[in-house]
């Protein structure tokens, strides 16, 4: 409004000469030379005029804040106007430019990948995530098309059949063992945003879902069918053999106990997964414990392996007392199934400044290294028959390692084929949380016990199964 109103007056102010000027000749010299000095002022203004309009086509060619031409008159508002406006257009590509960056810099630093695609499904930019997934190169492969560059069936499928709603599970072109969940968002003016997001480890936990689901239906199924034949047996069967009778009869209660041991150790690894039950941080008597194990190791044994025990720290644990004993036990089991007859087995307690540690040592069957790393995981078995013969469950050490978590420690395997295994269950040595602390309980050696002076990182403690024998002789 301002800008118009200085137009006008500036306009009238310009012409206001001009007609004094044509009026004073034509008072004067006459109209003729007065007509004649109004067309050499209206020429002079307009090559005025012409020379303004040439220097700002030749600014709009090369524009620049310090270049605006200057001007006379009306033309002085006009270059002020558009060097404001110049200077406005430079503070908003500022701003526009810094929020594009900010959402670049968002996006690169976003776990997931994001593909900015255009409506024909070219490539307009891309985080390094998605390079990573897809293997794009955002500086090589922008304007390329999508399709050309990740180039599966599936992919080109979900491209085409634009049903956006649902996404797209695939794998990974660098990596095929990296799962993928594809999805892609329209947006704007008929644009795509691309969303990749690693979803391995959500595939991996449904492939452990899937085969838990089978293998707790077949544990179950079996001795369920066993249970069901004799039942039928039963039914069919002349009563008067009592000793068939009661071997059918054990049979069944065997596999009743098999069934309870696995619920069991099913409601015991939901306990500890759920996390609903607290940890109460509390002495444990190492010297007691180990006792315990010890004669826990023979009766599982009875009599088929040399069970030695090393006590070289008298360092207590801290931690659940029953939690512990359930972890320790599961190791003690495991080493007495998979170790033959004639065997050695090694319970070791020891400890660092810092932790504490129960070993197990065996002489068994040892196992490939292709399978340690999955040990842990609920019902793998490296032989299921074995397993199976011998009473496992497939759940033991999932529940060490679930305990050794639940006390912020860890599960060391090591284990060479054929030649034997051992298991090493770390908890920290000092409590880590408000503690409820408990008088140490007094242990008990157990028989053939020989107690040793403590003299460096010598064994204060050595029991072993061969001195049973002698003294029961």
């Amino acid at each position: 409004m301002q800008i118009r109103q200085s137009f006008w007056w500036r306009t009238v102010i310009q012409l206001a000469p001009l007609l004094i000027i044509f009026i004073a000749l034509a008072m004067t010299l006459g109209l003729l030379y007065g007509l004649i000095g109004l067309v050499f002022a209206l020429l002079f203004l307009q090559l005025r005029h012409f020379y303004h309009l040439y220097t700002l086509n030749r600014w709009l060619l090369t524009p620049g804040a310090q270049s605006v031409p200057q001007g006379r008159g009306i033309w002085e508002d006009l270059f002020n106007a558009l060097y404001s406006l110049f200077k406005r257009q430079l503070q908003s590509r500022e701003q526009l430019n810094l929020m594009l960056e900010r959402f670049r810099d968002a996006a690169k630093a976003m776990p997931d990948g994001v593909v900015i695609l255009n409506e024909n499904d070219l490539i307009e930019w891309c985080n390094p995530v998605a390079e990573q997934h897809l293997g794009l190169d955002n500086q090589q492969d922008t304007g390329h098309p999508i399709n050309y560059l990740v180039r599966q069936a599936q992919f080109n499928d979900y491209l085409t059949r634009q049903l956006y709603h649902e996404p797209l599970s695939l794998k990974s072109i660098r990596n095929p063992d990296v799962f993928l969940s594809i999805q892609l968002i329209p947006f704007g003016d008929k644009q795509k945003l691309l969303i990749s997001r690693d979803v391995s480890q959500l595939e991996r936990v449904e492939v452990m879902r899937r085969d838990f689901v089978a293998n707790v239906s077949h544990e179950l199924r079996t001795p369920l069918t066993v249970i069901n034949g004799f039942l039928e047996t039963f039914m069919d069967m002349d009563y008067s053999n009592k000793a068939e009778v009661q071997h059918y009869i054990s049979l069944m209660h065997e596999q009743a106990q098999r069934m309870k041991r696995l619920v069991e150790a099913l409601l015991t690894l939901s306990r500890l997964e759920s996390g609903q039950t607290l940890i109460l941080k509390e002495r444990v008597p190492s010297l007691h414990l180990m006792h315990l194990l010890y004669d826990e190791a023979l009766s599982l044994s009875a009599g088929r392996h040399k069970i030695h025990l090393q006590i070289q720290s008298n360092t207590d644990a801290w931690g659940n007392e029953d939690e512990l004993h359930s972890a320790f036990s599961n190791l003690i089991t495991n080493a007495v199934r998979y170790t033959p007859e004639g065997g050695d087995i090694t319970l070791i307690w020891e400890s660092s400044p810092t932790e504490s540690m129960f070993r197990v040592q065996d002489t068994g069957i040892g196992v490939s290294p292709e399978h340690i790393n999955r040990l842990t995981e609920r019902f793998y078995r490296v032989d299921k028959s074995r397993s199976r013969e011998t009473g496992g469950t497939g759940l033991g050490l999932s529940i060490v390692k679930h305990v050794m978590t639940r006390h912020q420690g860890r599960l060391e395997i090591t284990s060479t084929k054929d030649l034997g295994s051992t298991f090493s269950a770390i908890i920290p040595l000092c409590p880590l949380e408000e503690s409820v602390l408990k008088p140490p309980l007094i242990s008990e050696d157990p028989p053939g016990a020989k107690p040793l002076p403590l003299v460096g990182a010598s064994p204060i403690l050595v029991a072993e199964n061969a001195d049973l024998q002698e003294n029961a002789e």
